[in-house]
């Protein structure tokens, strides 16, 4: 896994896995370091974790955004965790049909991208349909990976996508489970 071409993607999520909807108790700091008139209309936007993207580029994987945010992931998000410009998945029109019942509207677009490529989709919103249809419609190697949307994505998720490399053949993937830890600390002291 050496070429961009062969690495594998990760479909990342912004609401949720990167803002979470928990308390933002103890961010503050952070919070003040990067506050910009952008930030007055989304104060969510402090929550996000300003060394989460170190991490995320250690998993060695090709990043996408998955998201709605869209290029705005790239112009609000990415500057503030770390991130370079990341290729944003496109989303088919709402009216396209052929959906079926309770599948993500992401599923079917990310599958395609992914072509049987191996991927790892980072998400709130992973069903067992999802699990289901990623399972009978692609070819390859996938990882659905629920966050827990009021922590958001952690040293324990970190651990579980670095492992799931691992099994795929990556030998140096195991380092983005122990080094660079910048989970949140929460105030009851959990990570």
């Amino acid at each position: 896994m050496t070429s961009s071409s062969e690495r594998p993607l990760l479909f990342l999520d912004v609401d949720g896995p990167l803002i979470p909807f928990g308390s933002s108790a103890g961010q503050k700091e952070v919070a003040a370091a990067f506050s910009t008139a952008v930030d007055q209309g989304n104060p969510l936007l402090a929550r996000l974790d300003p060394g989460i993207g170190a991490r995320l580029i250690g998993l060695g994987c090709q990043l996408v955004w998955a998201t709605t945010w869209m290029e705005e992931a790239n112009e609000v998000i990415a500057p503030r965790i770390g991130l370079p410009s990341l290729p944003v998945l496109e989303w088919p029109d709402a009216d396209a049909g052929g959906t079926p019942r309770g599948l993500h509207w992401k599923t079917r677009p990310m599958v395609e991208r992914a072509a049987g490529r191996p991927f790892i989709w980072v998400d709130d919103e992973i069903s067992a349909i999802d699990r289901l249809w990623v399972d009978a419609s692609h070819p390859g190697p996938s990882l659905l990976h629920q966050v827990d949307p009021t922590k958001g994505l952690n040293g324990a998720d970190f651990c579980a996508l670095a492992g799931w490399l691992y099994a795929q053949g990556d030998p140096g993937s195991g380092a983005a489970c122990t080094q660079g830890r910048t989970d949140r600390r929460r105030p009851n002291g959990e990570p």
